[in-house]
């Protein structure tokens, strides 16, 4: 009688540490979920972030990229304009010259803009009433320069940047949709395991949760960030 209660006290200790053993692996295992589920919503959340600032950039440099472009249409009527007057100029000078008045002729000469009068005095230097190879005109010296022209030129090349910046803050905005998407799948496989009774699949479930997200940290940690 001893012997035999000595026996189903054996298997009752065995059957509690074994209990005990499985009880303690599935509390390991809910931790590592809780910290998974909960580092993959942090990850998830700042992605969100990010993607929403860069698409605040975006638009950002796509405004900027218009008020330039606004700007050197300006700068080029502008510049425009004035070469013309100068040009207009110029020419009622020509026939001034030619009807040797002189005095007129200076009057207008001083109505060059200061930019053409630096063209218009190396253009005499060349003598172009005698010299066949002079340039037709001071617009065509190489001493010639608009600034307004210019300017537009600049202004043209800083709203082509600003464009292509803000095309490349679109897709960077894109990428950190793409991973947020990820993230999500990674969500659901973590929650999906917790559903499953059979540890091993809720294991392999689990495994490949943390290797798709480790994947995705190393993906985000290559890219820019505001």
């Amino acid at each position: 009688m001893s012997e035999g209660l000595t026996i189903e006290a054996a298997h009752k200790i065995a059957e509690h540490h074994h209990h005990s053993s499985g009880s303690e692996r599935e509390r390991h295992l809910e931790i590592i979920e809780a910290l998974l589920l909960s580092a993959v919503a942090i990850v998830t959340a700042w992605c969100g972030y990010q993607a929403a600032r860069w698409d605040g950039r975006e638009t950002y440099l796509y405004g900027v990229a218009s008020r330039l472009r606004v700007e050197a249409s300006l700068r080029a009527t502008e510049g425009g304009q004035l070469r013309l007057l100068d040009v207009v100029t110029f020419n009622t000078w020509i026939g001034l010259h030619e009807q040797h008045k002189d005095s007129t002729a200076l009057l207008y000469e001083r109505r060059f803009s200061p930019e053409y009068k630096v063209a218009f005095d190396a253009w005499l230097k060349t003598d172009p009433f005698n010299n066949p190879a002079a340039a037709p005109g001071p617009i065509h010296m190489p001493e010639y320069r608009n600034a307004l022209l210019d300017k537009s030129e600049d202004l043209t090349r800083q709203s082509s940047d600003a464009f292509a910046d803000g095309a490349r803050a679109r897709g960077v905005a894109e990428v950190y949709v793409q991973r947020t998407v990820v993230l999500a799948t990674v969500l659901f496989l973590t929650a999906l395991a917790q559903r499953f009774k059979i540890r091993k699949v809720r294991i392999m479930l689990l495994l490949f949760a943390a290797l798709l997200f480790t994947y995705q940290l190393f993906e985000l940690a290559m890219r820019p960030r505001l």
